[in-house]
């Protein structure tokens, strides 16, 4: 479908790996690389979104757009699926405009467009319109990777968009968010924040973004408990933890309460399996130093303590038997199940009784 779309979403990430350049995502306005763009700080004719992290794909297109009205007020915005695009559709949205309007054109979804669109995207890039900047958004990957090269080799500017998977990562990106929205943190509160809100990044950068907000800047632990309170005690990884130490009717009467407040199921899914994970790969790491282990393997270190803590009461086969269980109730909860509540349910008391297996 397309459609002509207002700006909603102010505020720029990009940048690439590792720990500075996802404090660069959360906290730049405008960075990105590439060699094209406007004398008035126009962007370019090309943009390369790269990447699938939902929420850094939609700030940088939103940061294209507003830098574009910033230097023409009158731009106009068109978005399109390139699964739903043709080649015919594709030379519409760019034609030139017999008035010389400027235009910005979204296209997201490159890596799902057919082969033809795609050949035509990679062909536009050598040839770009006056007046029209085109944005391609490409989740990575192989599929299509030629509109990513032709935009590389014609110099677009690029946002990069990596999903951030990593305990730690995460807990940049919420440092990072909250120093973007004016506050400051301690490393109690950032902890405190993610394991309140989850993993969702959306949520995250709206939950840090309120919170400074709300408390007048200082992210500390008891500033999250204060506003977080009742989530924190129904989330995923409170369930996980619970479970993982053997308090299986705790474990239970945390979830019933998660599910009757709205927890997403997958969310719940998805701690289970980062609390049995962490248990195997602190049980198989070695060495003593908390501080030292959590830099190996990239996880704060309270939740190495924490996961020590429960990994003595764990054995190998109990570890292998919880890893089948939570891979399990992970395609469950994603609709291999026709009751995920009782499919989560069941996955509790089955890592209950993995930690006791000998």
């Amino acid at each position: 479908m397309l459609r002509v779309q207002p700006e909603r979403c102010p505020g720029a990430v990009s940048g690439g790996t590792g720990t500075m350049a996802l404090m660069a995502r959360a906290a730049a306005d405008s960075s990105d690389t590439g060699t094209r763009r406007g004398a008035d700080g126009a962007p370019g004719p090309l943009v390369l979104v790269l990447g699938d992290e939902e929420l850094l794909v939609d700030r940088a297109v939103a940061a294209t757009v507003a830098a574009a009205r910033r230097a023409r007020p009158d731009v106009e915005r068109r978005d399109a699926a390139a699964s739903e695009l043709s080649t015919g559709l594709l030379a519409d949205l760019v034609a030139p405009s017999l008035f010389a309007e400027p235009r910005v054109v979204v296209v997201r979804g490159a890596a799902e467009a057919t082969k033809d669109v795609a050949t035509a995207l990679a062909g536009y890039a050598g040839d770009p319109v006056d007046g029209v900047t085109l944005v391609v958004a490409h989740a990575g990957g192989a599929r299509n990777k030629a509109v990513v090269d032709a935009f590389r080799a014609a110099g677009a500017q690029l946002h990069t968009c990596e999903r951030i998977t990593r305990p730690g990562e995460r807990l940049d990106f919420v440092r990072a968010e909250i120093k973007r929205c004016g506050g400051t943190s301690t490393p109690d509160g950032v902890a405190a924040l993610v394991e309140a809100v989850g993993s969702d990044l959306r949520e995250l950068a709206s939950a840090a973004g309120q919170l400074v907000a709300d408390t007048g800047g200082l992210i500390d632990e008891s500033a999250v408990h204060r506003y977080h309170r009742g989530r924190a005690e129904v989330n995923g990884f409170a369930i996980a933890d619970l479970a993982v130490a053997g308090d299986v009717p705790a474990a239970l009467e945390a979830l019933r309460w998660a599910l009757a407040v709205g927890v997403p199921h997958v969310l719940i899914a998805d701690a289970l399996a980062d609390g049995v994970r962490t248990i195997a790969r602190v049980s198989g790491a070695r060495g003593g130093n908390a501080y030292a282990l959590a830099s190996e393997l990239g996880m704060p270190p309270w939740k190495v303590d924490r996961a020590r803590g429960a990994a003595r009461a764990w054995s190998e086969e109990g570890l292998a038997r919880g890893m089948a269980v939570v891979a399990e109730v992970n395609g469950a909860v994603k609709g291999a199940a026709a009751d995920p509540d009782y499919a989560l349910e069941k996955a509790v008391i089955e890592v209950g009784r993995a930690r006791r297996a000998r």
